[in-house]
Parts: structure tokens; C-alpha cells; sequence
């Protein structure tokens, strides 16, 4: 049973108020995710730059979503799976990814592929790569910016998906459509 609180605008330490005040103006509610997070600001604002950071990588859409939902299967997380299938679709991102993703099947291009199977392992090995992996991904079209980007959104997801992990985070409405389990 989870002991932490959803925090709401009025609810939330001051530091993490304003923090809150624009996720809902941004999204038009306040993510579970965020309300949880808000107890702690710092990691609040830190995950939203790591966010913001992710969103503008050089990685397109379908991209961003590999590596998204790589680290969210490969971590388990029940609430950032559905969350990150509803914002891929509002990203217009083929349906066929995502689904490849959450059901750990393989990914609808070579290229694509090779870019989900560089994040679990670096997610697996911890950041190290063998010779022929790295090989692979430049061959793919990759360059060191993306392996770099991958660490980012690494980063970005071990925040939400622990917290998720740490306060049983209740998947928000909006999402609950897209629901997963391991």
C-alpha cells in the first residue's frame, strides 16, 4: 500500500505550486505523476527540464517514443506504458510501434529496431555497449548526439518509473484506455 499523496495546487509545497499550476495550464489537469512528484519540488522541475529536454533531442516522434516506451516496458512501469501510448497517439506515431513495444515484439523498421535494442542494453548493461552494438547504430543512421539523448531520456525515466514503482501512481483517466501490465 503507498503512502504518498496526489498532490493538488492547493495541497502541494509551495516551491512545487507554480510547478503544478502549469502542467494544468499545459495539459488541462494535473498528471498523477506530478502530483506524487510534487512532494519533492526539486525532482518535480528536475523530471519536467529532463522532459523538456527529451521532447526537443534530436530524435523524431517515433523515435522518442522507442526509447520512451523501451525503458517503461523494460522497467515495468504500469503508469508511463498507458501515458506514453496516449501521447503517441496524439503524436500521430503508427499505432504498430507502440503496440510492438508493449508487447515486446519487434519493431516495424531495421532502423528502429536497432535503436530500441541500443536502449535496453544500455539500460541493461548500464550505460555500457559492446563494439559491435555501437557499430550497429551508426551503421543505422545514428551518431554519439543520439547515444547521448539516449542517457537523457534514460535519466527522465528512472524518475518517473521509480516514483511510479515507489507510489503505486493510479493511472490517470485519460489513460486508462491504453492500461498494460508485464
Amino acid at each position: 500500500m503507498s503512502t504518498f499523496k496526489i498532490h493538488t495546487v492547493e495541497s502541494a509545497p509551495e516551491a512545487s505550486k507554480p510547478l503544478l499550476e502549469k502542467s494544468m495550464k499545459e495539459n488541462g489537469m494535473i498528471a498523477n505523476l506530478h502530483g506524487v512528484m510534487a512532494e519533492a519540488p526539486g525532482l518535480l522541475k528536475g523530471y519536467n527540464v529532463l522532459h523538456g529536454l527529451a521532447q526537443n533531442s534530436s530524435f523524431n516522434d517515433e523515435e522518442i517514443t522507442v526509447v520512451w516506451q523501451t525503458f517503461n516496458v523494460e522497467h515495468e512501469c504500469h503508469y508511463c506504458v498507458p501515458a506514453h501510448t496516449a501521447i503517441a497517439n496524439m503524436m500521430k506515431v503508427d499505432p504498430a510501434i507502440t503496440e510492438a513495444l508493449r508487447n515486446r515484439d519487434k519493431m516495424p523498421t531495421e532502423k528502429l529496431q536497432v535503436l530500441h535494442e541500443t536502449a535496453l542494453s544500455m539500460s541493461r548493461n548500464r550505460g555500457h555497449l559492446t563494439e559491435a552494438e555501437t557499430e550497429k547504430f551508426y551503421a543505422a543512421g545514428y551518431e554519439n548526439r543520439q547515444l547521448l539523448e539516449i542517457v537523457l531520456v534514460l535519466a527522465q525515466k528512472v524518475m518517473s518509473n521509480y516514483v511510479n514503482h515507489l507510489a503505486e501512481t493510479p493511472v490517470d483517466a485519460p489513460f486508462q484506455k491504453f492500461a498494460w501490465e508485464k
